[in-house]
């Protein structure tokens, strides 16, 4: 299959995922288990979901592989894994805040975001019904709208900052203390709580800088890959793959300047 005819079978599973999440939060919500922390919380809701993407895909590419947040990973035959993550912003969809998404990611390789590469991939929020997508090479959409942000200019003081926090008190105190540091450098930040609609956030033009400590790699699999076919910088720490060390997503006027002063305010810990 072509990278825009996987988009557009992420975009299909991911739709229906986020009918069915909806669904359930209209029902209410019931909370399964806690994880890392009493604050990371898993509803019945995310089990669901990933089991209905799971068997969707199996019908659909059985020889793909398959990497969730809830269900862990396989491996396949075909070089390709799906990388999902089936409500993220959890704690907002238990509180009802309409800022989760259904995450949908096709990578060639195994589930692993420093040796993947990302090919297509779908974030969806249910209560907003925005769909964000894109395919490598073929460019990123929001609605069927054309995303591109590459040769936008905002110069740093004027720049609107998203980030995310971890579960855990000790660490989130200490990503305060960054936060504090850049905060006299930028606009603002917005702290929205989904990792996914935070990363295709700056590819929208709601954001201009999306940077996080911490994240899985589901969270951002979809999420870059959109955010870099429109054009915007998404990296880890000096160069390398975004992943749990950091993902930083920002306009290219902004990457290098933001990325050097996390540094200096010590975001390699």
């Amino acid at each position: 299959m072509s990278t825009r005819e996987l988009q557009d079978l992420a975009r299909d599973i991911a739709v229906e995922a986020a009918a069915l999440a909806r669904a359930r939060r209209e029902e209410g919500v019931r909370i399964a288990q806690s994880k890392s922390s009493p604050e990371d919380i898993v509803t019945a809701a995310d089990r669901e979901v990933e089991a209905f993407v799971r068997s969707r895909l199996a019908e659909l590419r059985p020889a793909d592989g398959f990497f969730g947040e809830e269900g862990g990973a396989e491996s396949g035959s075909s070089g390709l894994t799906w990388v999902v993550d089936p409500i993220d912003g959890t704690v907002n969809y238990a509180y009802g805040i309409p800022n989760y998404a259904v995450s949908v990611a096709v990578v060639e390789g195994e589930a692993d975001p420093h040796t993947w590469t990302g090919l297509a991939g779908a974030v969806v929020n249910p209560a907003s019904g925005e769909t964000y997508l894109g395919a490598r090479g073929e460019g990123a959409t929001l609605n069927g709208r054309t995303l591109h942000r590459g040769d936008v200019h905002v110069d740093l003081n004027l720049a609107l900052v998203a980030t995310g926090f971890s579960y855990s008190a000790e660490r989130r105190m200490w990503q305060t203390g960054i936060m504090q540091q850049m905060m006299g450098r930028v606009r603002d930040y917005r702290r929205m709580g989904a990792a996914s609609l935070d990363g295709v956030g700056v590819a929208a033009g709601y954001t201009d800088v999306y940077y996080e400590v911490g994240t899985k790699p589901w969270d951002h699999a979809a999420a870059t890959i959109i955010a870099r076919e429109a054009g915007i910088r998404v990296e880890g720490i000096r160069g390398a793959a975004p992943g749990a060390e950091l993902v930083l997503g920002a306009l290219p006027s902004l990457f290098d300047e933001v990325h050097d002063l996390l540094i200096e305010f010590g975001i390699e810990g």
